[in-house]
């Protein structure tokens, strides 16, 4: 499903310098399987996401995604793919705090352009949230609020979620009831799962764990 040739990503920082962030990753990860990314900060993890999640596209290297290569492709292109088979989970929730958990869900939909408010009720009903709907984030607890992104990102059926530090802010109770939605998912439904985390009994829990440092790939261990 995912194949990553070579990928280098750098960043300019002025005429003549540049910084290399990713050193020439590459990495396959197969359909339906749960796989942890680990690394100190700035091991170039995140950026690595952003490659996978089509948020960004690599300097040079070559991006597969179900058999298409997706790395040369335009900005509106790269946000159809998103669209149609991305859901991204984050450490920060990214909530709005003003509407419900539902309104919340919708509004996910409509950003990829689906306007369904039966698959948005269904994504909530999945991580155990319905009776909780009407609720703002501010109602509801940090496990709860994570749970409701979780939704927003299965709503529109993607074939991959991508977890950024899904658990990094909440507490160890929260963090395992977060972690069981993500690993019955992969178990039930055959989702391909992406999660970095710095935390080593989260990545324990994924089939597979891919240490970056320094911008490479130091192995990629099963559990």
């Amino acid at each position: 499903m995912i194949q990553l040739e070579n990928i280098v990503k750098a960043y300019p920082l002025g005429i003549k310098r540049q910084l290399v962030v990713l050193k020439g990753i590459s990495l396959n990860i197969e359909t339906g399987e749960m796989v942890a990314v680990m690394g100190p900060s700035g091991s170039g993890k995140s950026t690595l996401l952003n490659v996978i999640g089509c948020l960004d596209r690599p300097t040079s290297g070559r991006y597969f995604l179900d058999g298409r290569e997706v790395s040369k492709l335009s900005s509106g292109e790269l946000a159809k793919v998103r669209g149609q088979k991305i859901g991204f989970v984050f450490q920060t929730f990214n909530l709005l705090p003003r509407i419900s958990a539902l309104a919340n869900v919708k509004l996910g939909l409509t950003y990829a352009g689906v306007s369904d408010g039966l698959l948005a009720k269904e994504a909530l009903a999945m991580v155990g949230l319905a009776e909780r709907a009407n609720h703002k984030p501010t109602e509801l607890s940090g496990g709860e609020q994570q749970r409701v992104a979780i939704a927003r990102a299965l709503a529109k059926t993607p074939s991959i979620v991508l977890a950024d530090e899904p658990t990094g802010n909440l507490d160890s109770k929260s963090g395992g009831e977060i972690m069981k939605i993500l690993t019955e998912l992969n178990k039930a439904q055959g989702m391909t799962i992406v999660i970095i985390s710095h935390d080593l009994n989260v990545a324990r829990q994924c089939q597979r764990i891919v240490n970056i440092r320094d911008g490479e790939m130091v192995d990629g261990d099963r559990t």
